[in-house]
């Protein structure tokens, strides 16, 4: 199964359409999206379905997020991170932990079990295998999709995810069919 994983998205419609339109083309089997909508408005694209169809979404608040209630109101299943979900795969189920701030604001609890750990708010994106002794198969992607919006480092990136493979694309969709 292939996950499209965005963050940071600040409000930014046209970069948020492209990455949307770009995991609707992938048929991503998920959409994972770690924080920093800002404004309802901009959630809403997560519950059109013309942009997602009838793929699951699964998100959580991040630090910029004023109007929470809001939020709440445009995506029921927001929630505060740190969300865990299982996700199938070829091989079973793969456990995956999503929460906006750094990875090291994570309880070690939290961290067990998980084969993947995704992140945001730092707005930079990143993918790396690391040993991790809370894993019990000993390995964990620790995944950053960086920032959709571009405001901070000039990058609009999303990350897409084969759960088969546990390889993680980051991708620029500036540029991309969708705004």
């Amino acid at each position: 199964m292939k996950v499209g994983i965005l963050s940071d998205t600040h409000d930014r419609l046209p970069t948020f359409r492209q990455a949307l339109a770009m995991f609707k083309r992938l048929k991503v089997g998920a959409i994972l999206h770690a924080g920093d909508y800002v404004a309802p408005f901009a959630a809403k694209l997560l519950a059109d379905p013309e942009l997602v169809g009838d793929t699951p979404v699964f998100c959580i608040f991040g630090n910029n997020d004023g109007e929470r209630a809001g939020l709440k109101q445009t995506l029921p299943q927001l929630v505060d991170g740190p969300l865990r979900l299982e996700l199938p795969t070829a091989a079973g189920k793969s456990r995956i932990v999503v929460m906006h701030h750094y990875i090291d604001w994570l309880k070690p609890a939290d961290l067990i079990g998980a084969d993947v750990v995704i992140t945001g708010h730092n707005h930079e994106p990143s993918a790396e295998l690391k040993d991790m002794p809370s894993n019990l198969s000993g390995k964990q992607l620790l995944l950053n999709p960086g920032e959709c919006c571009g405001w901070v480092n000039d990058r609009c990136t999303v990350a897409v995810l084969d759960l088969d493979t546990m390889k993680a694309d980051i991708v620029d969709i500036r540029g991309l069919p969708g705004g």
